[in-house]
């Protein structure tokens, strides 16, 4: 039986947060190093993106690092968070709202976005 191929030079798989950003990366650094490879990334589901799921709140650091100007190219990363909130829930109905200044710095969404 005679079966197609197909020959890259990389092969990522998965197209979640950590293989998009491996094929980025990898694209950038050979453009700047003046590099001709081929690269493949491989996803399960029916498109990129597929299987993350939305409403999430999404920290722009690494987004910021990997593409300084993403504001510019127009992501569509465009929900800033207004507010947040933190409550200890004690039971079903009965919850305690956190004054802000308790609330650690990693668990406050300032200058994150709903995707």
């Amino acid at each position: 039986m005679k079966r197609e191929s197909l020959e890259f030079d990389v092969v990522i798989v998965g197209a979640g947060p950590a293989g998009l950003s491996a094929a980025c990366r990898l694209g950038q650094l050979a453009e700047e190093k003046g590099l001709d490879i081929s690269v493949c990334l491989v996803e399960k589901g029916a498109e990129v993106g597929s299987h993350i799921l939305s409403g999430a709140v999404f920290e722009t650091r690494a987004l910021d690092e990997l593409f300084p100007d993403w504001k510019e190219r127009g992501a569509p990363v465009r929900v800033p968070v207004e507010k947040d909130f933190f409550y200890w829930l004690f039971s079903e109905r009965i919850g305690l709202n956190v004054p802000r200044l308790l609330v650690p710095k990693v668990m406050r969404n300032s200058g994150n976005y709903v995707v």
